[in-house]
């Protein structure tokens, strides 16, 4: 972390610049004057935990060797890695190989299903030099076919065959940096934000009064409890977090709470997806009811008439 310093302290003066270092497995303490809001709290949750949401489990192989992998967006975790010995190709004993690529392929999906859910719908990469990642996607479908997993079937679309220069786990780092890896990967972490967003502009073309945008339309929703229980769906842009006046982000974090305390759905999303801009677009705020509210906008109207002097 790097940053201006605010307080002068035995070490440095006020208005210096100091660099801190943090410590891998070393315990540190970050504290805030006022203390931490449940939105700064939720990004830190998020960015801890393993398999979550946007979470992309992929397994990095060559003959004999697996490394299992959970990408998130901070973070690779090594869940497992699977080594077994295959014979080598030879004349007239090809049948041993084949039979050693069996084994290791069944070895790695067991692996691969104790650490991973392979029937959510979500990419699984598979990466690997030559045709050992393609074989072992065909080994999962083969086997989903012959114990008629029909879930793992369903999903069958979503394992993706990518090519990586060795079955080592750096190179998993070649694999993320392809176009076609990186759109599945943004595309899977904001895809319940993008489904929310779809569903709000549904309801907003069909005007009837359960999709609201707008700083003060909403605020008047979730104040009517209209935004809780039953379906309620707060979306708010995380670029209204980010406002320098302390004020502002008390008030959208009140917002959030509120929602949350009354049983609703409350989603930050980001400005750097797509779904996020077409928020920002709408004001950086929405939100869909669960019951239908009619001129929430013209009652803003009506308040700011009513400040008005008449000279």
């Amino acid at each position: 972390m790097s940053g201006q310093v605010a307080e002068e302290n035995k070490w440095v003066k006020v208005g210096a610049f100091h660099t801190l270092d943090l410590e891998l497995q070393r315990n540190f303490t970050l504290e805030k004057s006022e203390g931490w809001d449940s939105v700064a709290l939720d990004v830190v949750r998020e960015a801890v935990k393993q398999d979550k949401e946007g979470t992309v489990p992929a397994v990095v192989m060559q003959e004999g060797m697996a490394n299992i992998c959970l990408i998130t967006e901070h973070q690779t975790i090594l869940k497992q890695r699977v080594e077994t010995g295959i014979p080598r190709k030879r004349s007239g004993r090809a049948g041993d190989h084949d039979k050693g690529m069996i084994k290791f392929y069944e070895t790695v999906l067991e692996t691969l299903k104790r650490h991973v859910d392979i029937t959510q719908p979500r990419p699984l990469l598979l990466a690997s030099p030559g045709f050992t990642a393609a074989g072992f996607q065909k080994y999962i479908i083969d086997e989903a076919t012959r114990k008629a997993e029909k879930a793992v079937l369903a999903n069958k679309s979503n394992f993706v065959v990518v090519h990586s220069s060795s079955g080592h786990l750096h190179s998993l780092n070649e694999v993320l940096k392809s176009p076609e890896v990186l759109a599945k990967l943004k595309d899977t972490k904001y895809s319940k934000e993008t489904r929310f967003m779809d569903d709000f502009m549904i309801l907003l073309r069909k005007d009837d009064g359960r999709a609201w945008y707008g700083p003060s339309e909403v605020e008047q929703a979730v104040d009517k409890g209209a935004v809780g229980r039953g379906g309620g769906v707060l979306l708010i842009s995380n670029a209204l977090f980010r406002s320098q006046e302390i004020g502002t982000r008390k008030r959208w974090v009140t917002l959030v709470d509120k929602v949350k305390e009354e049983g609703g759905e409350a989603r930050v999303l980001s400005s750097d997806h797509e779904s996020g801009k077409r928020l920002e677009g709408l004001g950086g705020i929405a939100a869909i009811l669960t019951f239908p509210l009619e001129d929430l906008d013209e009652e803003d109207e009506e308040d700011d008439g009513g400040n008005q002097e008449t000279i």
